[in-house]
């Protein structure tokens, strides 16, 4: 099946004082892949001011622009209408997608020495920790647990490991918004056993990397309603789910314990959160007094 989704995605900042100056960039921009295609997009500010933008070393469109006048307040609005379609992962048709050329392998049927040799240092970065999502010990425990179990004559190997992965996460945490924030981190989380989809996310990531299994964090946003009528406008949110590489990649919502489809909009990808955040900037002057966020999706075909 396929979407037609619409996105604004509005954020206001409101300032106890002037702010004099600041510098800012967003991700605001849904991405162009072989399943999501962006028909338009555009990013505005008031003040108006000029933007700028460029591509990341992570492949995310990025919108940088500076205020040097005084305002108390600051709307940065995305808009965007995307095409969705499922994931490569139901619809791979054998073309590699670019940047995969030089090895392609059914990720049911990959094994774990092939999955090493293939990786080499390609993927180094989606394999090392980060602030966000470190190394433990424990983890590390736990990893070796799944691993071994998708290892040998009764395993199936890095997919099976990954799956089984994400469905120990779905265990470990319920989700429970305002327990964490944007620096937390995948421990962190795991030992408060609650969190949102960014935590459900990094905890992911930890234990696929600690199996040696190159994952990475995706941002966008997500379609609340399966059934949701053309025309309709739903409230929604930013969202998270992985990437992971055993032959290709394949996303996977850990929050919903499922693969993605045609109700997620990628926007961006990363090692973890820090990567990928919509907004973030610095600022002369403030301090700030409120923030209001409000994503509305509409259903459009």
């Amino acid at each position: 099946m396929t979407y037609r989704i619409r996105v604004e995605h509005v954020s206001r900042y409101r300032y106890a004082a002037p702010v004099q100056s600041s510098y800012n960039e967003t991700r605001l921009t849904p991405l162009t892949t072989p399943w999501q295609l962006v028909l338009d997009s555009r990013v505005t500010v008031e003040p108006a001011t000029t933007l700028f933008g460029y591509v990341d070393y992570w492949g995310t469109v990025v919108h940088a622009f500076d205020l040097q006048q005084a305002h108390d307040e600051l709307v940065i609005t995305g808009r965007s209408v995307v095409e969705t379609s499922h994931s490569p992962g139901d619809v791979f048709d054998g073309t590699p997608l670019p940047g995969l050329e030089w090895f392609r392998a059914s990720p049911s049927t990959l094994t774990w020495a092939e999955l090493e040799s293939a990786t080499g240092g390609r993927h180094a970065e989606f394999l090392a920790p980060t602030a966000q999502v470190p190394r433990d010990e424990r983890l590390d425990e736990v990893a070796a647990s799944i691993r071994s179990s998708s290892t040998g004559p009764g395993g199936s190997g890095p997919a099976a490991a990954a799956e089984a992965a994400v469905a120990w996460v779905g265990e470990q945490l319920r989700y429970v918004a305002g327990t964490t924030g944007v620096h937390t981190s995948a421990v962190q989380a795991w030992e408060g056993g609650e969190g949102v989809c960014q935590d459900f996310a990094h905890l992911s990531l930890a234990v696929l990397r600690a199996m040696a299994i190159p994952a990475r964090y995706c941002s966008g946003y997500v379609h609340p309603h399966g059934d949701a009528e053309v025309g309709q406008t739903v409230r929604g949110e930013s969202h998270a789910w992985i990437e992971y590489w055993a032959g290709d990649w394949t996303p996977v919502d850990p929050t919903a314990g499922r693969s993605t489809g045609e109700h997620h909009v990628l926007v961006a990808r990363g090692r973890d959160y820090s990567d990928v955040p919509p907004v973030k900037g610095i600022f002369h002057g403030g301090p700030t007094a409120g923030l209001d966020v409000t994503v509305d999706l509409t259903r459009l075909a």
